[in-house]
């Protein structure tokens, strides 16, 4: 408008509100043809009942009421992304067989482990027992003994499965009543995620 030469705002955003009540002062009301002398005065101006966008009508009370409503569940939002577990650790304890009376009369559960990991970049996992003093375990194809905690890589943004073996020793069967902990837990950045589990004992040593 600047570079013809004309008013500002004869081209301009404009509420469905303000149109109708623009056509209406054009219009004296009626469906009489649009009196362009009851819009604008004898130097082109606009009149000063014509409407226009203006910042009071932008940010009236129910739309700064709307824009903190939206706000507040953008922040909820955003809180929930950041603050959710980026490990997640998941057990399948196994059906068939539920348990292995080993030689030397201790007894082996085997159990299904899943490492969710949900950042882009690989993680070491240390997977411990907490709970049963007297177990330990050992991941399936370990060569190593067994102890109470083992280390896993765990690729980005990836489940890592793996198969696990919980041993309790004879004459430490009474520490199985309360069953045990799995933690999962990255020791750079201390996130963890547990599982309650239970271990299976022959009829006869439960008693």
């Amino acid at each position: 408008m600047d570079k013809l030469g004309r008013e500002q705002g004869l081209i301009s955003y404009a509420t469905f509100s303000d149109y109708a009540a623009n056509m209406a002062l054009a219009t004296s009301g009626t469906t009489a043809a649009i009196d362009p002398s009851r819009v604008r005065d004898a130097d082109g101006a606009f009149r000063d009942k014509v409407r226009h966008l203006n910042c009071r009508i932008v940010f009236r009370p129910r739309v700064l009421v709307y824009f903190g409503i939206w706000a507040i569940v953008g922040l909820g939002l955003l809180f929930g992304l950041l603050a959710r577990d980026r490990l997640e650790l998941n057990v399948l304890h196994d059906r068939n067989p539920q348990f292995v009376v080993e030689s030397d009369g201790s007894v082996r559960n085997g159990y299904m482990v899943k490492l969710l990991n949900m950042i882009p970049k690989q993680r070491t996992i240390s997977l411990t027992i907490e709970g049963m003093p007297a177990a330990t375990i050992r991941m399936a194809g370990q060569a190593t003994d067994d102890g109470r905690s083992i280390t896993i890589g765990v690729e980005p943004d990836k489940v890592t499965s793996l198969k696990v073996f919980v041993t309790l020793p004879k004459g430490r069967f009474a520490e199985a009543e309360e069953g045990f902990s799995l933690i999962a837990e990255d020791p750079s950045s201390h996130e963890r995620d547990v599982y309650q589990a239970n271990f299976n004992l022959p009829g006869a040593a439960r008693r």
